[in-house]
């Protein structure tokens, strides 16, 4: 497959400035593929990104960085030590590569790498710590691909990614879900996933709680046994209602909002665990107490890990994930200003926003 010497990426500006202009296409090294994009999308942390928010030491100068860390596309060419994918193969990636060195890399947990952002080390995260998917091209380490089933279209594969975060928030368990009931505070695309994997794992019943009644709606076609809208009901006597008075076995945080820790300290049972998902934009005050008093415990995640989009990928291929009502924009990369606006400010319900990059 053939390709450009330049290509056309959307580059970090000033903060909350993003805009398309030409950078020479990714040369890639031995252990390395190019990825051809076909689809990007949207997330809470390219918002971030683009505020400059994301960065402790302010990031990089603008007009050299590239976002974007949920994408798919097809291989374009493959370094000299690659034999795991061929030219045209479809693809989809996950963000993070740890150093693969550490304790943590060597027992998968590659999100918690110890030596985040040393590149030195072999450290890299899509659109974080290096030029991500925002382009027409991007340069992958071959450990962070994982190939489509020919089921799966380009607008799925891109939320696999994000259906990685959920498998990753069910592998901290560490122990069967089947039977349990499960609780999820926040229909955006990780609850809604998290509704449908959970089905998949055997949780029942399964609880989804929120504020907007769009997305409340769509987690009731996904398979939610109990939607509750928490502006109009006291949703955690509503769990507890629906456990028999004790509480789920385990809650997911994917909200982001500080006073839903609280709530899922208070909708858990005693013994089950509470997992946080969501990403807090201020510091959270909760009743710890409860916790303490009631043996809940607490688990966190940080997006992919411990091969769960592989997983993902493989629920996708056998029909076992549905992600067509999640998709409800389409830009092209050189609207991407538009499809940032229209994300934050959800118009016309946006929840999923996606980059009609190329092909």
């Amino acid at each position: 497959m053939s390709f450009p010497e330049t290509m056309l990426a959307a580059a970090l500006g000033a903060a909350g400035v993003i805009e398309t202009r030409k950078f020479p296409t990714p040369e890639i090294g031995p252990e390395e593929v190019l990825v051809h994009v076909r689809r990007a999308s949207l997330c809470g942390t390219d918002v971030k990104i683009r505020s400059r928010r994301f960065f402790p030491d302010g990031g990089p100068p603008p007009g050299t960085f590239i976002p974007g860390h949920e994408y798919a596309g097809v291989v374009a060419s493959i370094g000299s030590s690659v034999d795991e994918f061929a030219v045209g193969d479809r693809v989809v990636t996950e963000a993070h590569r740890g150093c693969m060195r550490c304790p943590n890399c060597l027992v998968g947990g590659y999100t918690n790498c110890l030596n985040y952002g040393n590149r030195k080390k072999g450290h890299r995260v899509q659109g974080m710590t290096v030029n991500g998917g925002f382009a027409e091209y991007v340069a992958n380490h071959v450990s962070t691909l994982h190939r489509l089933p020919d089921s799966v279209d380009f607008d799925s594969a891109v939320i696999l990614t994000t259906a990685g975060t959920v498998m990753h928030a069910f592998d901290t368990l560490g122990s069967l879900v089947a039977g349990a009931s499960v609780a999820i505070i926040g229909p955006g695309p990780i609850g809604l996933l998290g509704v449908q994997v959970a089905r998949e794992l055997g949780a029942q019943p399964v609880a989804l709680i929120g504020t907007r009644d769009g997305r409340l709606d769509i987690g009731r076609r996904m398979g939610a046994d109990l939607v509750l809208n928490s502006r109009q009901n006291d949703a955690v006597t509503a769990v507890r209602d629906a456990t028999g008075g004790y509480g789920a076995d385990i809650v997911l945080e994917c909200s982001g909002a500080p006073a839903a820790v609280d709530d899922a300290l208070h909708m858990t049972r005693r013994g089950g665990t509470v997992v946080l998902v969501g990403f807090f934009g201020q510091p959270v005050l909760t009743d710890l107490n409860h916790a303490v008093m009631n043996g809940i415990s607490i688990e966190t995640v940080r997006g992919e890990g411990a091969g769960s989009v592989a997983r993902a990928v493989s629920l996708a291929g056998r029909g076992r994930l549905h992600t067509e009502a999640l998709v409800t924009h389409h830009f092209p990369l050189e609207d991407i200003a538009t499809a940032f606006d229209t994300y934050i400010e959800r118009t016309d319900n946006a929840i999923k926003v996606m980059l009609d990059v190329s092909g």
